[in-house]
Order: structure tokens, then sequence, then C-alpha cells
């Protein structure tokens, strides 16, 4: 096991490198860039901004910044901000552990609720239960999740029963151990539930077409003529073989939920990196649009290592 994982880790290397090589030349490619907008402004002087891009490089080759930006990288050092003047590290840091947060406890409901809600849809196929989820799944995909979370906000500010915005109260410092947690869970709520929505309901239907695939294949007819029961033979054979083809979706699961996540972070005020990403956009801060790309890249790998880890765990086959 331990020299598959390493495998897979040299496997990632080239693929890191030329994903932030194609990002940096992608972003380079459009018209202007941060110091073109401040040539509209006439109190600054073309003194200031040639030393400006000498200051950050540009005046080198693309080739040459590129790799002056990933030798910072090794280095741990992310570059500065056009628009903040900080350390890029700085903002992401900031940004980086509420939107992990999201993206994790989204995770964590998805899966604990989707898997049982298949399973019990196969196992009861054709019956009032399957048939009143599946027509609940098709309505959760067809929901796009900008519009649940305007609805979502809508009836939380016409209620007051959950907060709007936001990942604590004003007053959050001043609260207990159990009232910051609750607080937290509160804010949690809506943002957690318009991500999971869209996933629970395209999860469920996956697991539930996979249990049926394997219910009808011969080994369970023959574990069945052999006189285990429904129950055994459906968690402990089944359900095996079924799940194998959901461990590899875990892995882009995970990149998925955080681009899901942006645009509910933008509509919900969630302090994440979704609006820290569309201004880093919008006003070309190159270092910190690479940043955001070389963290999302990142964390698309080692999501994909994890699952390829779990499915080799799963079926040794995959290990030889």
């Amino acid at each position: 096991m331990t020299r598959y994982i390493i495998t897979r880790i040299i496997h990632a290397i080239p693929l890191l490198l030329g994903i932030t090589l194609i990002s940096f030349f992608i972003m380079q490619m459009a018209p202007g860039d941060y110091f073109t907008k401040l040539q509209l402004n006439p109190e600054i002087s073309k003194d200031t901004m040639e030393q400006l891009r000498l200051r950050f490089g540009f005046d080198k080759p693309l080739i040459i910044q590129y790799f002056k930006w990933l030798s910072g990288v090794i280095r741990m050092d992310l570059g500065n901000s056009f628009v903040y003047q900080i350390p890029v590290s700085v903002l992401i840091k900031e940004r980086l552990f509420n939107t992990l947060l999201l993206s994790i406890v989204s995770i964590i409901i998805i899966w604990f609720i989707a898997i049982p809600l298949g399973i019990l849809c196969a196992t009861h196929r054709n019956k009032w239960i399957d048939i009143f989820l599946s027509g609940t799944s098709f309505i959760g995909i067809s929901i796009p999740s900008f519009f649940l979370a305007f609805l979502l906000l809508y009836a939380a500010s016409t209620t007051g029963f959950l907060p709007t915005g936001g990942i604590t109260d004003a007053e959050h410092s001043s609260y207990t151990i159990f009232g910051k947690l609750s607080d937290y869970i509160k804010h949690l709520i809506i943002p957690s539930f318009v991500i999971a929505l869209a996933n629970i309901a395209g999860l469920m239907r996956i697991m539930r077409s996979n249990m049926l695939d394997e219910i009808n294949q011969p080994y369970t007819i023959l574990a069945r003529a052999k006189g285990l029961s429904a129950a055994r033979t459906t968690y402990k054979h089944v359900l095996r073989n079924a799940i194998n083809p959901l461990i590899t979706i875990f892995g882009y699961q995970i990149s998925g939920i955080l681009s899901g996540a942006a645009l509910t972070e933008i509509i919900l005020s969630w302090p994440g990196m979704g609006k820290l990403m569309l201004d880093a956009i919008l006003q070309q801060d190159l270092y910190l649009v690479m940043a955001n790309l070389f963290i999302s890249s990142m964390l698309l790998i080692v999501g994909n290592l994890f699952a390829d880890v779990m499915l080799a765990m799963a079926d040794p086959r995959i290990r030889k």
C-alpha cells in the first residue's frame, strides 16, 4: 500500500505543474492586466507604473515570470496581492478555513444521507418509498443551487429564525462554549443545505442504480440460492461492490463542492474563498488568482489520492 501511495504522489507532481502552467498563461492572455487599470488614474505617473511592473517582475518574459512564481511556491511564498498589498498567504489563511468548514460539513451531510437513501430505494424497488424518494430526487436535481439559496435567504430574512449571512454573530466572543458551537451550527444550516441538496439527489440516484445492478448479478443469485438471507447478501456482498464507483466519485466531488460553494458563499455572504476569488479575477490580481487555483488543484489531487487509497483498501485487485 505504501508503494502504491508513493507512486500516486509522484504521478500527481507533473499534473499539478501542468495545471499551474496552463492557468498562469491563460491568466496572462486576458486583455490588459492590473496595472493597465491603474493607468486610468491620472494621479499615478508613468514612472510609478514602471516601478510597479519592475517590482512584480512584469518586465520579464512570461516563462520567467512563471518559474519565479513557482520557485516562490516551493519556498511557501505565494507572492503579494496587487490590490491588498499584503502576502497572498495571509488573505488565503483568513478565508480557507471557512470554505473548508462549509465543504466538509456539506460532504458529511451528503454521504450520510444519500448512501442510506440509495440503499433504501434499491431494496424497495418500485414500492411507494422508492417512487417517493426518486421523485423527490428529480426535484432536488432540477432546482439550481443559486435559486435555492435566494429562496432560503428570503425565508430566513422574513422569519428571522436563522441568520442570513456571516459565520458567527457579532456577540460570538461573549458566548459560552456551547453557545459558540450553536452559533456556528445556525450559520452553517442554510449554506450547507444549499450545497448538499443537489448532491444528495444525484448521489442517491447513482447508489440506487449501482445497487440494482449488483443485485441482479449471478453471484447474488447464487448467494441467495445457498441460503444467505437477503439482508446479509445485500449488506455484506452487494453493498461492498456497489459502493466502489462512489468512492471514485468522492475525489471529484471535493473539487465540485468547492466550486459550488463559491457561488453559495457569494449569495449568502459566507466569508470564504468564493468572494475573494471573484474579486481577484475581476481585478486581475494575478498572484491571488494563481494561489486560489493552486489550492483548488491541490485539493482535487489530494481528494482523488484519498479516493484511490480507499478504493485500493476496498478492492485489493487495484493494488496489483
